[in-house]
């Protein structure tokens, strides 16, 4: 190898990406937009439903139920309807989510036998939202439950249930506020990098052969494997300025908890950049058209990053047969770096067998890209 030819090489191919208004889009302005728009717009905990009463009896205890909901966070009183048909229409209307009905007599049932029924009516046109909606409510109907209970026990001169009077302590790790974003950001990072790695190495050789001076290059005593690292060293170090900035908006910005260590952050994310940046350099070689390797190279990085690393759906709630899939999916073995970096503070002996499932696929994609070009117009 000779190490002018590939700085030669390396200085041509910088060259190009400076000229070219596309490639600079992709390499500056895409990882700012994405982390902006996935961070702030993917997020799977559910606030302020919009919540519609329909409160019968307004007594003070039926109002103190209602200010429960409120008090939750978790809902918020979009309406409050005389009738219960404004209720049917308020949510073909899309003004409500969900709907509380306090009958007439809850006070004097509750004082009588301790127990009141309570309707609660949920929109379940979104599955997700509904489902999450309904263990909110049951949630805030347990607790105000134990809370009436109690009160009507003491009022009757009753012993409390034993269950009333066992307080459930909850520890959670790693994720101590229970925020979706910490979970689903470091899970961005990832389709950050794989998408614009792929979608710029996706244009190297294509645009050779585009332009007209693949013969050119092929007539330069340069090797396949000089050609291959000269192309993608200049966006290697466009990738790990991409991860810099990406990894620091996810810590600084939205502020994502990193307990980790920083070296074996970038040592992973470097060996990430590999794999997609091989991926990208095997599409172009094999599809001469810039338009066609950027399609390809999108479908092949964006679907499964998406889809199948675990970073918007759990792996192990997914069929048998798809999380073998998942197996084949670089992203996720990079997915599961990045949190437990991040949440964890993981060390590299924690996460030898993803590291080891990353560097097994980058070793292999490398040696299929360095196969891959031949200096020969076919």
């Amino acid at each position: 190898m000779n190490f002018r030819r590939l700085f030669a090489l390396a200085y041509k191919e910088t060259l190009q990406i400076w000229r070219d208004p596309r490639s600079l889009a992709i390499a500056l302005l895409m990882p700012l937009m994405q982390m902006g728009i996935l961070g702030y717009g993917v997020s799977l905990d559910i606030k302020h439903v919009p919540l519609c009463v329909y409160d019968q009896e307004n007594s003070q205890q039926s109002r103190s139920l209602v200010q429960d909901f409120v008090s939750s966070g978790w809902f918020s009183i979009s309406r409050r309807f005389e009738r219960e048909a404004d209720i049917r229409d308020a949510m073909d209307r899309g003004s409500c989510n969900a709907a509380i009905v306090v009958p007439v007599n809850f006070s004097r049932t509750l004082a009588m036998n301790g127990t009141a029924p309570v309707q609660a009516i949920f929109d379940a046109t979104d599955v997700n939202t509904t489902n999450i909606a309904l263990g909110y409510a049951q949630g805030v109907m347990a607790q105000a439950s134990a809370e009436l209970a109690t009160r009507w026990a003491a009022a009757h001169g009753i012993q409390p249930s034993l269950v009333s009077q066992i307080d459930l302590e909850p520890s959670t790790w790693f994720n101590e506020t229970l925020d979706s974003r910490y979970f689903i950001i470091p899970g961005v990072v990832a389709v950050i990098l794989a998408l614009v790695g792929a979608q710029l190495t996706s244009l190297t050789i294509s645009r050779e052969w585009e332009r007209g001076t693949m013969e050119q290059l092929i007539s330069t005593p340069v090797t396949a494997l000089e050609v291959m690292l000269g192309k993608l060293t200049p966006y290697f170090m466009i990738g790990l300025i991409d991860a810099g900035f990406c990894l620091a908006a996810a810590i600084f910005w939205f502020h994502v908890p990193f307990r980790g260590n920083v070296i074996t952050l970038f040592t992973t994310s470097m060996l990430f950049l590999i794999v997609v940046l091989g991926i990208g350099y095997l599409i172009s070689v094999r599809i001469r058209s810039q338009l066609g390797a950027s399609q390809v190279a999108l479908l092949v990085t964006m679907l499964p990053t998406s889809l199948l690393s675990g970073y918007t759906f759990p792996i192990d709630q997914m069929p048998a047969a798809i999380q073998a899939l998942t197996l084949v999916v670089y992203a996720r073995y990079y997915v599961t770096i990045l949190r437990g970096i991040f949440l964890k503070g993981s060390s590299l002996t924690d996460l030898w067998m993803p590291i080891a499932g990353l560097s097994v696929y980058a070793l292999l994609i490398i040696w299929l890209a360095a196969r891959a070009f031949h200096k020969r117009i076919n």
